[in-house]
């Protein structure tokens, strides 16, 4: 057998919130953090459309093992809808293919539509989401011309607001949108346009929260990169969330040394705070009595906590 490929970088562990950019897709944006900070270790939590800006959570090092938990949390989107001209993305990236004058469009008209696009809703994926179909994302086959059939799959909405309203031939609205994973906020846009007779398409798009984390800590690019210059990637490292940012929401537990060495080990151990205070199935922080996170468990329906992500090195 050959020698194991040592990662190049450095042990970097934590989490970065980033405002990505427009005009990068989000491994773009991962590939130039994780450069700035020589991290041995990187992955992002969620992709962003190349034309969507905000937060992109980046975990590196043994943070990677918690991306899962915010792949699964709820976003915040604020986006612009321009109605009376729908495009072959959903986006204003793609070609033109229907123009239909919006004059006659109100903002009381539009906010009569928008019940039906909160609670649970269903959708059928954009051709240019990143979605796979068989291995291949379904943008990489729209490009070569190849429409696939998609199966419609449910969101939740929690929340869905119009900010602000421009009419004219081509009527511009501002919204928010708090939502489940999975949310294809294209597809919002241009369901809503078909459903008032106009063709739709989102001109822009910013996550403005992804789980616990908002653009109010969030660092750009260009901030990172003149942090970087002449100094060390060391000295980005105070940008970083700890491990346990990503679970925030989640109960924390403490286990003594003697529980702790059991739980480090993999095996399923007790605490009666658990016992009173969670349900089976829970997912629950773990940390020493001394402060160490350790990782996230699974409570049992004896009470017991297995352990279902571990931090190396603590």
């Amino acid at each position: 057998m050959g020698r194991k490929r040592q990662a190049k970088g450095r042990p970097v562990d934590g989490i970065l919130i980033l405002d990505k950019p427009a005009g990068l897709t989000s491994n773009e944006a991962l590939q130039k953090v994780k450069y700035l900070f020589y991290a041995a270790k990187a992955g992002h939590t969620g992709s962003l459309d190349p034309l969507a800006t905000g937060v992109l959570p980046i975990c590196l090092g043994e943070a990677t093992k918690f991306t899962q938990f915010l792949l699964e949390a709820n976003k915040v989107y604020r986006s612009t809808f321009s109605f009376g001209v729908a495009t072959e993305t959903g986006d204003s990236d793609g070609d033109v293919v229907k123009r239909t004058d919006a004059s006659a469009l109100t903002a009381d008209k539009l906010a009569a539509a928008l019940p039906d696009f909160r609670g649970e809703i269903e959708q059928i994926p954009s051709m240019y989401s990143a979605l796979k179909h068989k291995g291949q994302p379904l943008y990489k086959l729209a490009r070569q011309g190849i429409e696939v059939e998609r199966e419609a799959r449910k969101a939740m909405i929690h929340r869905f607001d119009l900010l602000d309203f421009r009419p004219g031939e081509v009527a511009e609205a501002d919204v928010e949108i708090h939502c489940s994973k999975g949310t294809y906020i294209r597809t919002i846009s241009e369901d809503i346009g078909k459903v008032l007779g106009l063709g739709a398409h989102v001109s822009s798009l910013r996550r403005s929260a992804a789980g616990p984390f908002n653009l109010d800590e969030a660092v750009t690019l260009p901030q990172l990169e003149a942090l970087r210059e002449g100094k060390r990637a060391e000295d980005l490292d105070f940008l970083l969330r700890p491990l346990d940012a990503a679970v925030s929401d989640r109960l924390a537990v403490e286990l003594p040394e003697s529980a702790a060495w059991y739980f480090r080990r993999g095996q399923p151990v007790m605490t009666p705070s658990v016992y009173r205070t969670a349900e089976e199935g829970d997912i629950v922080r773990i940390f020493r009595d001394d402060g160490d996170f350790l990782g996230v468990g699974e409570v049992l329906d004896d009470g017991r906590v297995t352990p279902r992500r571990l931090v190396v090195g603590q």
